[in-house]
């Protein structure tokens, strides 16, 4: 059975390191025997369409494939899309209720990664908040990340075991995936 997966490169197209054009990210993952490949923004976000056996192992190989093609380091999520709207029906918040620019959603690069999170999760920040579920944390910045308190801390505790994306991205991605349900190839 096929199935829709979205990737996440973490630190792409930010700053002056770690440019990737995604029309280069697109083939790429062409190449690797994905179908549907999409791209969203210039930031590293893309949806595509493979088998379970072939997505298995999915974050390592386009890892790999970015070092030893396009001279790109990036630590790749890999999600699928039962995995992203769970993701998006246990955003704490109501989704109208928080500016979708400063709601964060910031996915784990594997389950294990939460319990680092341990010693933050009971701090107050405000005006900041923190929710830390089982692949994700949950992050409002009313002030914006360049203004926030708790990323640091995350970026300290995390590392490259963590991708962030605005809710408004999260969105975005969720309905390309909706909008692509008529191409869906389903077999083994």
């Amino acid at each position: 059975m096929h199935q829709r997966y979205v990737a996440l490169l973490r630190g792409v197209n930010v700053g002056v390191g770690n440019r990737i054009a995604m029309a280069d990210f697109r083939a790429l993952l062409t190449s690797l025997g994905f179908t549907d490949v999409r791209t969203l923004l210039n930031s590293g976000n893309a949806i595509f369409t493979a088998s379970s056996a072939r997505a298995k192992h999915a974050a390592l190989r386009v890892e790999q494939a970015l070092l030893a093609t396009l001279n790109v380091r990036s630590r790749v999520t890999v999600l699928s899309a039962t995995e992203l709207d769970a993701l998006v029906q246990a955003n704490p918040w109501p989704n109208d209720a928080l500016d979708p620019s400063k709601l964060m959603l910031s996915v784990f690069a594997d389950h294990s990664v939460a319990t680092r999170l341990a010693p933050v999760q009971t701090r107050s920040w405000e005006p900041e908040w923190l929710v830390v579920g089982a692949r994700a944390a949950y992050v409002w910045c009313p002030n914006g990340l360049t203004g926030s308190a708790i990323f640091p801390v995350l970026a300290r505790l995390l590392g490259d075991a963590v991708t962030t994306r605005n809710w408004a991205t999260v969105g975005k991605l969720q309905a390309m995936i909706v909008a692509m349900v008529g191409v869906m190839v389903v077999g083994t």
